[in-house]
């Protein structure tokens, strides 16, 4: 079964500017992304600035995309991540979350998230907090779905290293007693996980007592240690099989919006082709159809280069001859490989402390 594919802008760093969210949805709307989730970390007033109304200009910015949504029949969404709210919803953070949800139903979205990723973790009754916010949002909103990504989004140990030890029984509890008709977001057995099996999402529907939606984190490269890299090979370790086990798959793209395209449509071909996907076909692809062909082959040609060596790892030599390459091709994908040369989307440690 094929799911619904989407977008989940949820990335850190530099976020896209607004004529690119538009391309992109025009660009993947006919291979199955039938949703968009705008939720780039570096938007303070879905974050640390949650209780803050945007300002005028973006409000209108993100009504326009909404609206350019609608009419490629693309599911338009927030990600609302109130930053640590759960450490005291009180009287008056409740209607500051009240004034925000009537903010965002002006804007118009068809789907509400509610965040809770990469916030402490370790509190006891976290579960119930969190719920009691949902259900409150749940009451308010007009969005058609509503998903929550809780504080601890996949097995991976290293959430419990960074944000503290996950309260026991934390899943279980959202899982049992959030409303069956709210989506919960599960990234797979890690925060960047290689492979997503069936017997895996058996195992996470059985505890969250629903099917999970994924949050793809490939090929986004955030962070300080995948910026330097560009993740554009085509999708593999999810097979047709898992499309029976989740409601819908959202992709968080990378931060290079034309070159995200590439691996973000090898993902349809991974539902249609069933067992006769190939990732290399299905890059070559993806590759001809965002760069045409005489681009695809320079990309196909420098793979290890921007994918597996990353910045750090070229040689003294190998950036002058990348972008010699790529200056001689005018494309949004060449221009955005020399921009990436020139450290345009690096993070530091200190960019994701502050977003």
């Amino acid at each position: 079964m094929t799911p619904e594919l989407g977008t989940i802008e949820g990335f850190y760093g530099r976020p896209w500017d607004w004529e690119a969210r538009a391309a992109h949805v025009t660009a993947l709307a006919p291979h199955g992304y039938g949703f968009y989730l705008y939720a780039p970390k570096a938007d303070a007033f879905l974050r640390r600035r949650w209780s803050e109304p945007h300002p005028e200009s973006e409000s209108g910015h993100l009504a326009a995309l909404a609206a350019h949504c609608r009419r490629e029949g693309v599911r338009f969404g927030v990600g609302l991540s109130p930053y640590e709210l759960y450490l005291g919803f009180d009287e008056a953070t409740r209607e500051a979350l009240a004034r925000k949800l009537h903010e965002l139903d002006e804007i118009g979205i068809d789907d509400l998230a509610i965040l809770f990723d990469d916030m402490r973790g370790d509190l006891p009754g976290l579960a119930e907090k969190q719920i009691e916010i949902v259900d409150f949002a749940a009451e308010r909103s007009k969005a058609g779905r509503l998903i929550v990504c809780p504080s601890y989004y996949t097995d991976d140990p290293i959430l419990d290293r960074v944000f503290g030890e996950r309260p026991a029984n934390y899943l279980e509890t959202l899982g049992s007693v959030l409303d069956p008709s709210i989506e919960i977001f599960w990234t797979g057995p890690r925060v960047c996980s290689k492979e997503i099996t069936a017997d895996h999402l058996v195992r996470v529907g059985e505890t969250l007592k629903r099917k999970p939606f994924i949050w793809d984190n490939y090929p986004v490269n955030d962070g300080q240690r995948m910026s330097p890299f560009l993740h554009l090979r085509g999708f593999t370790g999810r097979g047709p099989d898992i499309g029976d086990w989740i409601s819908a798959h959202g992709v968080n793209p990378a931060a290079q919006p034309w070159l995200s395209r590439i691996p973000m449509l090898t993902l349809e071909a991974v539902y249609m082709e069933d067992t006769g996907y190939d990732a290399d076909a299905a890059f070559r692809a993806a590759a001809e159809a965002v760069a045409g062909p005489e681009l695809a082959r320079l990309i196909e040609a420098d793979l290890e280069l921007l994918q597996d060596k990353g910045l750090d790892g070229l040689s003294e030599k190998e950036p002058a001859a990348l972008r010699d390459r790529y200056a001689a091709v005018d494309h949004p994908c060449a221009r955005e490989v020399i921009q990436w040369l020139d450290g345009h989307w690096r993070i530091t440690n200190e960019t994701v402390l502050t977003q």
